[in-house]
């Protein structure tokens, strides 16, 4: 079976790919106005609901990104995915039961059709919107380039794609991606997850116990092997450092609760009492399969260090490498199967709120109602941003070099900086304003794009994500407690709030 490692991987893949193709045929059917398209209908049952929730959460950013970290900078990105935990708790107790209501009452379609209903504020709702947009771009880039990267590993593996270039696999992944997104929407993106999820915790755990039989000492061995040879690697900081990791944590805990692909999915479900089933089946689902986050990370810098592989070219390549030299022939197809499904369900995510701001939030704002013939638009322009992101992710990649991790980081961090105010304490605290969200959505936004855009290099290790929630935090609060301009919230608004 080893003789068709290569042929074994490349079918897997290619039945997923065939069944995305078959999903968005179905769903199309199903996809018949644009309330179907943004929010499945709010609809979808707990069990649907959970899996797609945490597999959302990792994707490309945690099944390429993610190991390809943990390689470069040692256990630095373990307070990334361990206290995500922490972000399920804030969004499913804090913020899930009244934004479902919200959205039930003002049949809101979007995280800023809900914010602007809170808020009484066309402003939020367009700064929502921007900030959506612009995060969207990062993130999406983050799966395009992930994609891209696993399809050139398997291909140049054969004989006749073996000079396969990244922007050829580019082209082939967002062929798929386009007709999976532009005809089934957000219903053919769950609906996947129902299968997908399944698949991510089984590979985790399968990876897992294949990691610890790389070596005969098991993983004890390979801690034992990065610590001798950089024992900061193998430390809980990793290389990165003690104030990098502690401002990863804040971002990553904190900031989960405010990422709008994962609360728009909370605006989806039929029931709000299905919460409570939600929430454990996703933070079971999302523990099992973050355990291939660090099992292929340190088995491959040891692998490394110990000679038993020559150096990667490129971090990123981490899982590719680990399952084409080290997991069994059918376990490395379904995970690169898996890695796929990850990825296409969370662009088409991406793809999907990105699309609602641009077809129906922004034009909102501007002229009081959305485009016409909605379903019509979010088809085109769906299209429009898959190839703007790609744009974006090969840039990112051939000019900047940034690691898979990395751009999926700043993504993150600027959806956290700007909606965790607004959602966190806004749907909690009465007396916030719509100034101060405006403030808060503004400054955030101004510092992480100014640290990236000007590659501003922040003292003693402090990330640019933690600096903007921090302040926009802050300001949140101050601006709301000094605000002396009178906020009334609407009757409905204002019952949903006592609950």
């Amino acid at each position: 079976m080893e003789a068709y490692r290569v042929e074994i991987t490349i079918g897997f893949v290619a039945v997923y790919m065939l069944f995305c193709i078959v999903v968005g045929i179905w769903a199309m059917r199903r996809t018949r106005n644009s309330s179907d398209f943004f929010v499945a209908g709010r609809g979808l049952g707990p069990v649907v609901l959970a899996l797609a929730v945490f597999s959302t959460t990792l994707s490309g950013f945690g099944f390429v990104g993610g190991p390809g970290l943990v390689y470069s900078a040692g256990m630095s990105s373990m307070w990334m995915v361990a206290v995500s935990s922490i972000g399920y708790a804030l969004g499913f107790f804090l913020i899930s039961k009244r934004i479902r209501m919200i959205a039930g009452v003002r049949n809101s379609l979007s995280l800023p059709d809900v914010v602007a209903a809170r808020y009484d504020s066309e402003w939020v709702r367009g700064l929502t919107a921007l900030t959506i947009l612009l995060g969207v771009m990062g993130y999406l880039a983050t799966q395009i380039l992930a994609m891209a990267l696993v399809l050139q590993s398997i291909l140049s593996a054969t004989t006749f794609f073996a000079d396969v270039s990244l922007v050829s696999c580019v082209v082939m992944s967002l062929g798929v991606l386009i007709f999976y997104s532009v005809t089934g929407g957000i219903v053919a993106s769950v609906y996947t997850d129902l299968v997908q999820g399944a698949i991510m915790m089984l590979a985790g755990l399968l990876i897992l116990i294949t990691a610890s039989m790389v070596f005969d000492g098991g993983l004890l061995e390979v801690s034992q092997t990065i610590f001798e040879d950089d024992a900061e690697a193998a430390m809980p900081f990793g290389t990165m450092g003690m104030v990098t990791c502690i401002g990863w944590a804040f971002v990553f805990g904190l900031g989960l609760s405010g990422q709008p692909h994962l609360i728009t999915k909370m605006m989806m479900n039929r029931s709000i009492a299905d919460n409570r089933k939600i929430f454990p089946l996703s933070l079971i689902g999302y523990a099992f399969a973050a355990l291939l986050w660090l099992s292929v990370g340190v088995v491959m810098r040891a692998a490394v260090i110990g000679g038993d592989i020559a150096p990667l070219a490129a971090s990123d390549a981490a899982a590719p490498v680990f399952l084409a030299v080290f997991a069994h022939p059918l376990l490395a197809g379904v995970v690169f199967a898996a890695l796929f499904a990850a990825i296409m369900s969370t662009s088409d995510a991406f793809l999907n709120i990105g699309t609602a701001a641009v077809v129906h939030d922004i034009p909102r704002m501007w002229r009081g109602r959305s485009l016409d013939n909605e379903l019509f638009w979010a088809r085109i322009v769906t299209v429009l941003i898959t190839l703007v992101a790609a744009s974006f992710a090969l840039y990112s990649y051939y000019e900047n070099a940034r690691l898979v991790a990395l751009l999926g980081a700043f993504g993150w961090s600027t959806f956290a900086a700007a909606i965790v105010p607004l959602v966190v304490i806004g749907f909690n605290w009465k007396r916030a304003t719509a100034r101060a969200a405006v403030t808060a959505v503004v400054s955030s936004l101004l510092i992480n794009f100014s640290i990236e855009i000007f590659s501003i290099q922040l003292p003693y290790g402090v990330s640019g994500g933690f600096l903007a929630i921090i302040t926009s935090l802050s300001l949140f609060v101050l601006v709301s407690m000094f605000d002396r301009r009178k906020h009334t919230l609407a009757a409905d608004i204002d019952r949903i709030m006592d609950l």
